[in-house]
């Protein structure tokens, strides 16, 4: 038997240690874990003592009284450098029987990613058909009975939260088993409204899309992620950086990412829209911003919170208006 090194790697803890718990799971099967597995997070380490020497006492231990050693390191990303550089060296030349599991919460450039044999990416894309994908994969994983017609409404109470998925799969299975199950079923386990990401919201009003950036604006309103200030934000950090880019003379996405110290894609999108909403239209929607985050400073007020979905009615008017407004504004230079 070759020993072996696995990693789990994404942004979200939740999503890094569910995966992790289903890898160790798979590793052990029959294994007696008293025996076999030797368990390690990095932060625990963190009062001084160095955790190299336990760490590779362990993984240059080869297996006695069981078939295989499972060795897992959770929060690797904050080993220090000279503790990287060991387990690398390991993971170069790994002794028999021994696997080595390792729970890196950030990026994949992380060296340690790039030396695994194995590495499982728990990151989901914003996009909906990856996240319905995703969504039923869990369900399968733990038997239960969901098709992805009801899978792509838990995706769209979830939103952005689907870190919530492998913990409702797996109270749904331990409820109703592999039954098959509705919506009415499910929908008490699934919680409130999970928030979207920004840009959501930025290529809904891209597009030109009034429904769409208001359904969408709604959505953070209501999963309480975001308040209406907080929206605001988000848009005049848009509209500024658009400013920026027009009249600046940048020629491509290359030098657009330059200039506002972003990756390219993002950059590319911000450069096309500035281009395409000019300046006299960027200006207005500067205005339209500034406007309403003084309105909800005080500026106005439609009310108090509504009864039935707890949103601030000042915030949702406010909000909803300048949304319209800003899709409004690139449908008309889409013309």
């Amino acid at each position: 038997m070759t020993g072996s090194s696995l990693v789990v790697v994404g942004t979200d803890a939740t999503m890094v240690y569910d995966a992790v718990r289903v890898a160790v799971a798979g590793e052990l099967r029959e294994l007696d874990a008293t025996a076999a597995l030797e368990d390690f997070t990095v932060r625990d380490a963190s009062t001084g003592e160095s955790l190299a020497g336990r760490l590779l006492d362990a993984l240059y231990t080869p297996a006695l009284l069981v078939a295989r050693r499972v060795v897992v390191v959770r929060d690797a990303q904050h080993l220090t450098a000279d503790e990287v550089s060991s387990v690398i060296a390991w993971m170069g030349d790994p002794i028999p029987s021994t696997v080595l599991i390792l729970a890196v919460v950030g990026a994949k450039s992380n060296k340690l990613v790039r030396a695994a044999q194995t590495v499982i990416d728990v990151n989901v894309s914003s996009k909906p058909v990856d996240r319905v994908a995703f969504t039923v994969a869990k369900f399968v994983e733990h038997g239960v009975g969901v098709d992805a017609a009801l899978a792509k409404r838990v995706v769209e109470r979830i939103g952005d939260d689907v870190a919530r998925v492998d913990a409702l799969a797996r109270t749904l299975h331990a409820i109703y088993g592999t039954a098959p199950l509705t919506f009415a079923q499910l929908e008490p386990y699934l919680g409130g409204a999970g928030d979207v990401p920004e840009w959501d919201l930025t290529d809904a009003l891209d597009a030109g899309e009034v429904v769409g950036a208001i359904t969408v604006a709604r959505r953070m309103l209501d999963s309480r992620g975001r308040a209406g200030l907080q929206v605001v934000n988000i848009l005049q950090r848009y509209y500024l950086r658009l400013a920026r880019l027009e009249g600046a003379g940048v020629r491509d996405a290359d030098e657009a990412a330059t200039l506002l110290g972003m990756n390219r894609f993002p950059a590319g999108k911000a450069l096309a829209a500035a281009r395409r909403l000019g300046a006299a239209r960027l200006a207005e929607a500067v205005h339209l911003v500034t406007r309403a985050d003084l309105d909800l400073k005080g500026g106005i007020d439609y009310g108090s919170r509504d009864d039935a979905s707890d949103v601030d009615v000042t915030d949702l008017t406010v909000i909803e208006v300048l949304v319209a407004r800003l899709a409004r504004l690139s449908a008309s230079a889409r013309r």
